[in-house]
């Protein structure tokens, strides 16, 4: 259908429109002229993909000038694909309407891993075993190599692409990741090189936020993408996270090691060189001189090692003569490192600032802070001279330059915490050095300047006014909108208590008591006898899961869940937690329906969606906080509360309560799904965090809703399910959730479905 939104003619890819989509595109438009930024949460599973893609590729063939690009940021690949396909049946709407494909490049973009097409390159697992290998064969020095020796391996599909490829645009299309290494295929190129030199020439780009967020990948990745472009940052409840760990390192005893490893390496290779060939260190020295900018220096294919952020006016300058010299570098990184050594050498927690930590260095091994800022790119201009393959060998030696570099730029924003032990471990011995970022915007706040709209979205953002605060960017809108249902599908309910009236709650001083353990386990008993399918439960870390594991073997609760349920559970290790999924899925698809214990802030919490049977309950058992005595936690807090006024109990309660929205909104994936959401919590009741929960949950949590038994749980849900189980098709939605483009635009339903949207 063709739509009017403010008088911009939409063309959407469907027969029917759900009423928060219009309003959505509406604030999206209003974002797009101010050429200002804004902040909309839109529920789970109603269209909100294809409302962004509609409405701004429309916006973009109507002002060809005034918005030139669209980068679509995601979390996962998954998700990018899905993005993908809603951009394909967009663009086949176009040519069913128009007669012909317009001329439009949509492009996806991932790592090496997931685009490879070597033969040999792409068997390995291993991201950074890829990116390794990748660059063994198409480094610069090894392709000269192979010219001058052609028993020199490279790779055949980076040296075609080298020779044709740039000079041949891409066709107008859609190429996810599927059809770029099929592409590839064909001409013998490589879908990964293809993909970044074609950035410049397409209309959409969809790929990792980390590619836009994460500056040491920013740089290579997105430097030349214009200012006139509209970015979107789907999924964006943790952006904030994503920034801060981002510019944060880790430094441990291990690090140090293989530091010192690799200083030893580094030195035998130039001891060779400058017995071979002495003038190639005597032009870096040059370049050195003439300044790292100005060297233009060709970083396209080595994105193993690549360097945090650096302001230009540095890069400008020429590097200090004491590390200019390759052994020079060495003997100062040699000493750095040795200090660092000795800061590791803790018997009690050290914190301190980064002048702190820069004056310290100075007075003990005299190291100024002006050489340590050009850390990272020497490391890497010394590692290109030195035409070294195996780079990933280095990483240690690039974690400890990169430190280095951000230490002695930044003033504020930053903690270094030397802790003498790990917090699961307190009796071993294991020195942390933690050199943490308090300050997201640090990372993000050059997007928000250099692009002119910048769209922050996802299912669950509420407080809104939080993410302006702790970004710091003024938005032109923000916006949350309800999900208009024929029925409610959705029932979400607070379990306080157990039928012994013990309440129920996972802070820190009733956790341990065994009513509460047992309480936990009834409930999940009840649901799973009651509720048809897939339950996901989700616990507040892996430690207290584990905890209740344990104790409910005990209690006998686990043999009397898997007489109605399989039981699989989420670990820390990938692999295993992938096998858990899939038996998971295939227990719900064959009937037996199954339970899946998992942890908020885990892969299974973000990533996955548990849409119709794979998920008809989810239970949140306890309020997801963050380990309240992590000291870089305490740092974060402290530093919020000093910089934008931020109290400590208001960030906590935000964090704790949209990860647990994230959580239950595993369960409803699209207006045809139904599911229990249950918060079992006595503290999920209290206003400062039941107001804290997305409005589109919040209208379906009354009162009657918030202080429930596990037996009054269970009746609330027998009839909930009674009720989903009534005959129910998709023409019955058409009088509330779906509207025909003259329904929507009349005068009377554009006054109910204002009502519905709430700016902040």
């Amino acid at each position: 259908m063709k739509i009017n939104v403010d008088g911009l003619l939409v063309y959407f890819p469907y027969d029917y429109i759900y009423p928060e989509q219009f309003l959505y595109m509406q604030e999206l438009k209003r974002a797009l002229d101010a050429k200002g930024h804004c902040v909309l949460e839109m529920p789970s599973g109603t269209g909100k993909t294809v409302s962004l893609l509609s409405l701004i590729i429309a916006y973009m063939r109507a002002n060809p000038l005034d918005v030139t690009k669209m980068i679509y940021c995601s979390r996962t690949v998954p998700e990018l694909e899905k993005v993908v396909e809603e951009m394909r049946s967009l663009m086949d709407y176009y040519v069913q309407e128009t007669g012909e494909f317009p001329k439009f490049l949509g492009l996806a973009l991932s790592s090496r891993k997931n685009m490879c097409i070597h033969p040999e390159v792409s068997q390995e697992r291993d991201g950074k075993q890829v990116d390794g290998k990748c660059h063994q064969l198409t480094a610069s020095f090894v392709r000269n190599r192979h010219k001058n020796n052609p028993n020199v391996p490279v790779c055949d599909f980076y040296e075609n692409f080298d020779a044709n490829g740039r000079n041949i645009p891409l066709p107008s299309g859609i190429f996810g990741l599927d059809e770029l290494r099929e592409y590839g295929r064909k001409y013998g190129w490589c879908p990964y090189f293809l993909a970044r030199y074609a950035m410049s020439q397409a209309n959409v780009i969809v790929y990792s936020y980390y590619y836009l967020l994460d500056p040491k990948i920013a740089d290579l990745v997105s430097k030349e993408l214009p200012k006139q472009s509209v970015v979107v940052f789907d999924e964006a409840h943790n952006i904030d996270n994503v920034c801060v760990e981002s510019m944060s390192v880790k430094i441990t005893r291990r690090t140090i090691d293989k530091c010192n490893q690799n200083i030893e390496d580094l030195s035998k290779q130039i001891r060779r060189i400058k017995d071979v060939d002495e003038t190639r260190l005597q032009n870096e020295y040059q370049r050195m001189v003439e300044g790292l900018r100005e060297a233009n220096i060709a970083r396209e294919t080595d994105l193993v090692l690549a360097n945090p952020v650096i302001p230009d006016e540095i890069l400008q300058e020429a590097v200090p003569g004491s590390i200019r010299n390759a052994e020079h570098f060495i003997g100062f990184m040699k000493r750095f490192i040795e200090y660092l050594k000795t800061r590791l050498r803790v018997q009690h927690v050290v914190s301190e600032s980064p002048p702190s930590f820069l004056k310290d260095c100075q007075a003990k091994v005299c190291i100024d802070r002006k050489p340590l800022r050009f850390c990272s790119e020497r490391l890497s201009s010394l590692l290109r001279t030195l035409e070294l393959t195996d780079i990933k060998d280095y990483s240690a030696l690039s974690v400890v330059a990169n430190f280095a570099t951000i230490i002695s730029t930044y003033t504020k924003g930053f903690s270094l915490i030397i802790e003498p032990f790990d917090d699961r471990t307190p009796t071993i011995a294991n020195p942390i050095m933690n050199f943490s970022c308090l300050d997201a915007t640090i990372a993000v706040k050059p997007i928000f300047n250099r692009f002119q709209t910048v769209v922050v979205t996802s299912g669950t953002l509420s407080p809104l006014d939080m993410y302006p605060k702790i970004l710091d960017f003024q938005p032109v809108t923000m916006a949350t909108f309800t999900m208009t249902l024929a029925r409610p599908c959705i029932c979400p309910m607070i379990v306080s208590k157990g039928n012994d009236q013990v309440a129920m709650s996972s802070k820190y001083e009733t956790r341990e008591d065994i009513a509460v353990t047992r309480n936990y386990g009834n409930l999940l008993v009840e649901m799973v006898a009651i509720v048809p399918d897939g339950v996901v439960c989700f616990f507040t870390s892996y430690i207290y899961m584990e905890s209740i594991v344990a104790a409910w073997y005990e209690q006998g609760i686990i043999d009397q869940i898997q007489k109605h349920k399989l039981l699989f559970i989420e670990t820390q290790d990938a692999a295993e937690t992938s096998l858990a999924l899939l038996n998971y899925q295939k227990a719900c698809e064959n009937g037996r329906g199954a339970v899946l214990l998992s942890v908020a802030r885990g892969k299974v919490s973000e990533g996955i969606d548990f849409d119709h049977h794979y998920g008809r309950a989810v239970i949140m058992f306890g309020v997801p906080y963050v380990y309240t005595q992590s000291r870089i936690l305490k740092a974060r807090l402290e530093y919020l509360r000093d910089q934008y006024q931020i109290r400590e109990n208001d960030f906590l309660t935000f964090d704790a309560m949209r990860h647990a929205a994230q959580c239950v909104g595993r369960a409803l994936r699209g207006k045809t799904d139904y599911g229990i959401m249950i918060f079992a919590d006595k503290r999920f009741s209290r206003a400062d965090k039941r107001g804290k929960i997305p409005r589109w949950i919040q209208e379906h949590l009354t009162d009657n809703l918030c202080n429930l038994s596990i037996d009054e749980a269970v009746q609330v849900a027998k009839r909930f399910l009674r009720q989903m189980a009534q005959p129910f098709s998709r023409k019955d939605q058409l009088g509330l959730s779906l509207l025909t483009l003259e329904q929507l635009q009349s005068e009377e339903m554009q006054k109910k479905i204002e009502s519905k949207i709430q700016h902040v």
